[in-house]
C-alpha cells in the first residue's frame, strides 16, 4: 500500500504558504511539481559528470553519454516502448510540441521527396487527407494545420458529444481511403475525458494512415504501453510527469523511424557531410537528435520515470480517481457547469469549469486568494471551448501529490465565489 502523504513529503515546493494559506496545487495539467530525487539529479550532473553526449572519447563524455542512453531506456520502460540497444524507438525532443511539429516537419519534408522511396508512405499531396479532433492541444491542431497548408491536404476533424468525448463513431465516415495521418488525444486536457483510441488506431491502419498519439495527459496519470495500443508515433512532455522542463520524447516504431525522413540539421545527426552531394545521415534516434541535448534535464526524466514506476501507475490512477471523484462534486454548485464527462469513467483528474456570472479571471484571483492554484484561460484549446458556447474557463488538474482535502478546498472556495461577486 503507497503512503501518498509521504509521497507528498517528496515534494519541497508544495511546503509553503500563498497568501497566508497552505498551497494547494491544482495544476498539474499544466506543468507538474518535481519530487527532491529529480531535483537533485539534474544538478548532480552538472556537479559531476557534465559532458557533449555521443562526442568525446574522454571519462566524462562517456559517463555522461551512458546516463543519458540509461534514461532513454527508462522513459521508453515507462511507455511500453523497450526495444534491444541499437533499435531504440524513444527520441529525445524539447517538449511534445517540439516533436509534434518534427513529425510534421518530417512529413512536408517526405512530400517534397526527401528520405527517398521508404518515405513515400509519409508524403502527402492535394486530395489527400489530414484528420484530428475537435479536443486537440494547439500543439496537435496548428502543426497539422500548417502541414495541410503546406500540402494542399484536405483537413479534417472528428466531432465531440455533448460530454466532449472525442466522436470516435465518426470514425469510419471521417477517415476514408484518402487519410494519411491521423492525429489524436489520448486524455483531452480540458475535459479529462480518455478517448478511446482503438477504433480510432484500427480505423487508420485499415485505410493505410500514420497514427499520432498526444499523450502529454495520459503519461503522468494512466499505465500507457504504446506497443499494446499500436500506435504509430506519440508525444508527450517530461514536465507533466515530474520530470525537468525544456525535455520531452516522441515515441515510434522503429520501422517507421527509419524510413522518416530528418526534420532538424547540424550536428550529432549526419554520418557523412560532403559540400558538392547530400548528407548521409545516422540512424534513428540520432537522425532526430541535432545540436546538444537536454542532457540533464533527460537524465532527471530517467529519474522521474523510474519515480513513478516505483509508486506504480496503477497505484498512482487509482489515487488519482479518488481526488478526480472529489473534484467533480464541483459541478453540484449551484451556477457551476463541468465542461466534460460529470460521470468519473473513463477520465482522469483534470475538470475545467465555468462559473455563470463571473468571468474566469476573476474566479482564477478569488481561488488563488484561498491558497489554491488552477489554470484560467482556453487552455490552449480553443475550439473545445467554443464546442461548449464559451471562450474560457477555469481547471483544476490533480497530481500524484493531491489529496482528498486537496479538492474539498477547492470545491469549499468555490461554493463562495458567486456570492462575493454579487451574482
Amino acid at each position: 500500500m503507497i503512503d501518498f502523504d509521504k509521497v507528498r513529503a517528496e515534494f519541497p515546493i508544495l511546503d509553503q504558504q500563498v497568501h497566508g494559506r497552505p498551497l494547494v496545487y491544482l495544476d498539474s495539467a499544466a506543468t507538474a511539481q518535481k519530487p527532491q530525487c529529480v531535483i537533485d539529479a539534474e544538478s548532480e550532473f552538472y556537479r559531476t559528470i557534465n559532458a557533449g553526449v555521443h562526442r568525446g572519447a574522454h571519462e566524462l563524455a562517456a559517463r555522461s553519454t551512458m546516463a543519458f542512453e540509461d534514461a532513454r531506456a527508462k522513459v521508453a520502460r515507462l511507455v511500453g516502448a523497450n526495444a534491444k540497444e541499437g533499435e531504440e524507438e524513444v527520441v529525445v525532443t524539447s517538449g511534445a510540441t517540439a516533436g509534434l511539429n518534427l513529425l510534421a516537419t518530417a512529413f512536408g519534408n517526405a512530400s517534397l521527396g526527401r528520405g527517398g522511396a521508404e518515405a513515400a508512405r509519409f508524403a502527402l499531396k492535394p486530395g489527400d487527407e489530414i484528420v484530428v479532433s475537435k479536443a486537440e492541444h494547439h500543439s496537435v491542431l496548428l502543426p497539422f494545420q500548417e502541414l495541410a497548408a503546406r500540402t494542399g491536404a484536405t483537413f479534417k476533424w472528428l466531432d465531440l458529444d455533448d460530454e466532449g468525448r472525442v466522436r470516435v463513431d465518426e470514425a469510419r465516415e471521417v477517415i476514408t481511403e484518402r487519410t494519411k495521418v491521423v492525429a489524436v488525444t489520448h486524455v483531452a486536457n480540458v475535459t479529462g475525458a480518455i478517448t478511446d483510441i482503438a477504433p480510432l488506431v484500427s480505423r487508420a491502419h485499415e485505410v493505410g494512415a500514420v497514427f499520432v498519439l498526444d499523450a502529454c495527459q495520459s503519461v503522468p496519470h494512466l499505465a500507457v504501453d504504446f506497443h499494446a495500443l499500436d500506435v504509430d508515433f506519440a508525444a508527450w512532455s517530461a514536465h507533466k510527469m515530474y520530470g525537468p522542463t525544456g525535455v520531452g520524447f516522441l515515441y515510434g516504431k522503429r520501422e517507421l523511424l527509419e524510413a522518416l525522413p530528418p526534420a532538424n540539421f547540424g550536428g550529432s545527426m549526419v554520418e557523412l557531410a560532403w559540400m558538392d552531394q547530400p548528407a548521409q545521415y545516422m540512424v534513428p534516434p540520432a537522425r532526430f537528435e541535432a545540436g546538444t541535448q537536454p542532457v540533464a534535464q533527460v537524465v532527471a526524466a530517467g529519474v522521474a520515470a523510474d519515480w513513478m514506476m516505483n509508486i506504480g501507475l496503477e497505484n498512482i490512477e487509482a489515487h488519482e480517481r479518488q481526488i478526480a471523484a472529489e473534484l467533480l462534486k464541483i459541478g453540484d454548485i449551484d451556477g457551476v457547469r463541468v465542461l466534460g464527462p460529470r460521470e468519473n469513467v473513463g477520465r482522469i483528474g483534470t475538470v475545467a469549469f465555468d462559473v455563470a456570472g463571473v468571468h474566469p479571471h476573476d474566479v482564477g484571483q478569488f481561488i488563488d486568494a484561498q491558497g489554491i492554484a488552477i489554470r484560467v484561460g482556453h487552455h490552449c484549446a480553443q475550439p473545445v471551448h467554443r464546442h461548449f458556447g464559451i471562450y474560457a474557463s477555469n481547471r483544476a488538474s490533480s497530481g500524484v501529490y493531491n489529496s482528498v482535502e486537496d479538492a474539498r478546498a477547492l470545491v469549499e472556495a468555490l461554493g463562495k465565489v458567486r456570492a462575493f461577486f454579487g451574482v
